[in-house]
């Protein structure tokens, strides 16, 4: 191999926010690098392994994964949605550039049958992207889109929009009609049926799982992947795996709808690692049904991920004990980004002078709350209603959950009763768990009960005792006013 095809000194301006100008000299130097490493990928040197051996259905899926994680490496670069679909339905030749190179890195894999699973498959495209990012910087989509052959036409400036992720449920967009055809394909394959007239071995499994066939085009829809799972390999085993923890089959569907890529993850090299990794953190191992049925992504987050939110409970002045419980009670924390999302809830919180480790170990759930949408009109809502900072501060210390309520069904109908009783505001500061309790099946009917005795009970008193103490507690309040009206 020519010693000029393994330069690679060359760096451009990072991808976001740069221009997609480039001058002659770049795009020249980029033809030489980049023809040479297509030329060397397809040589068979260094281990690389001739797609004509991998079985079509594997192949197709091998595809959708790389597609995948290209698009998301796209997408951390800056790019829009528009842009990043864009590029992938230009440059299905680099696509199969990638999937050559998953083949050449586990060649061994294949030559004994094994699949890659979904996070081996991310392992050894991501690090391969980032590096031609490196390399070829602003021209990187030229590249991609043009491959093998090096992009030749220069191409105006223009920033690159940001633009909000498609939720899940989103349907493909009829402005891609190549990524349209490649998600109905998958889809259609879920509803194919065999000479004798039965679908494939892994749909019929599934429905026996108790999932439909409209909630399995649905998976696929979201994750064309999943149709090209096979049940032996990849399918039943995770099934089963989650029938041994203790999760029960009626729970079986919902996790593979919320996250299918379970099911695409190495049990002995991924799966139990990682859970192995999450219990050293404190994830109580004795409730892994109930974890995973909560959040089933758990197990598919890198531990790079995990630790970093971990790091972020340690310096928000949690102990282990506490992190733990937060990861067992509440997984899905992980999720959140800390910076965008979970370091500005704490500063908030913190601006009401609430002690955010505490409100971390009570409610770890008001931590994925928007701050505009949720937080801020909650505590506006209490102090239009002449509640001071530090009252609204110690109601959220004393009721995490306050903040979780919705003010339309719950806080706005809840506070119009409240001002019909004979109350002072300043009750609810030291009982702000009030909104927590059933309107018209706790507070209202004790409350014409109370006053149906003719006595009166702190708030605390007649929502929070049981049955038989607010009886008690009644009957004590009414006998000691007796005597003083026999007196009288």
């Amino acid at each position: 191999m020519n010693a000029v095809c393994q330069i690679r000194s060359a760096k451009f301006p990072s991808l976001p926010g740069a221009s997609f100008s480039n001058s002659r000299t770049q795009l020249a130097f980029v033809r030489k690098i980049f023809l040479c490493q297509a030329n060397f990928a397809d040589s068979g040197v260094n281990g690389s392994y001739s797609l004509k051996v991998v079985p079509h259905t594997l192949l197709a899926a091998e595809k959708e994964e790389a597609k995948a994680v290209l698009t998301l490496f796209l997408k951390k670069q800056g790019l829009s949605n528009a842009i990043a679909a864009r590029t992938i339905n230009k440059s299905d030749l680099f696509i199969d550039h990638l999937v050559s190179r998953l083949h050449s890195i586990h060649k061994s894999r294949y030559l004994v049958g094994r699949e890659l699973t979904t996070l081996e498959i991310r392992d050894a495209l991501i690090p391969y992207l980032e590096t031609l990012q490196e390399e070829y910087g602003s021209v990187l989509l030229d590249v991609v889109e043009s491959f093998p052959n090096p992009p030749v036409k220069e191409k105006p400036a223009a920033p690159i929009p940001a633009s909000p992720s498609p939720s899940p449920s989103a349907t493909p967009s009829p402005s891609h009609p190549s990524i349209d055809s490649k998600k109905l394909k998958a889809i259609s394959r879920v509803s194919e049926i065999d000479l004798d007239g039965k679908l494939r071995p892994q749909i019929l499994y599934l429905i026996e799982l108790g999932l439909d066939l409209d909630q399995i085009k649905g998976i696929t829809r979201r994750f064309p992947a999943f149709a090209y799972y096979t049940l032996e390999g990849k399918i039943k085993p995770a099934v089963e795996f989650l029938l041994d923890l203790g999760v029960p089959k009626s729970h079986i569907p919902t996790i593979l709808y919320k996250r299918p890529q379970l099911c695409g993850v190495s049990l002995s090299e991924n799966l139990i690692p990682n859970m192995a990794f999450l219990e050293s953190l404190g994830v109580d191992k004795k409730q892994w049904a109930k974890v995973i049925y909560r959040f089933p992504a758990l197990l598919t987050y890198s531990r790079l991920k995990i630790k970093t939110t971990v790091d972020f409970l340690y310096e928000m002045g949690l102990s282990e004990q506490s992190i733990g419980k937060i990861l067992t009670r509440c997984p899905n924390i992980v999720s959140y980004s800390v910076e965008d999302k979970l370091r500005p809830t704490a500063e908030y919180f913190r601006s009401l002078g609430v002690d955010v480790a505490i409100l971390l170990h009570r409610t770890p759930q008001n931590f994925g709350l928007s701050i505009e949408t949720n937080l801020k009109p909650v505590t506006e809502f209490f102090l239009d209603r002449g509640y001071s900072m530090e009252d609204v501060g110690t109601m959220i210390s004393r009721y995490g959950a306050l903040y979780t309520f919705s003010l339309a069904e719950n806080l706005i109908p809840k506070w119009e009763f409240f001002l019909t009783m004979d109350y002072p505001q300043s009750e609810l500061v030291k009982f702000p768990q009030y909104f927590g309790y059933s309107l018209e099946q706790r507070i209202k009917p004790r409350y014409a009960l109370m006053k149906e005795f003719g006595v009166m009970l702190l708030l605390n008193q007649l929502l929070s005792l049981s049955s038989h103490n607010f009886d008690k507690a009644l009957k004590k309040k009414l006998d000691k006013l007796l005597p003083d009206q026999d007196q009288s």
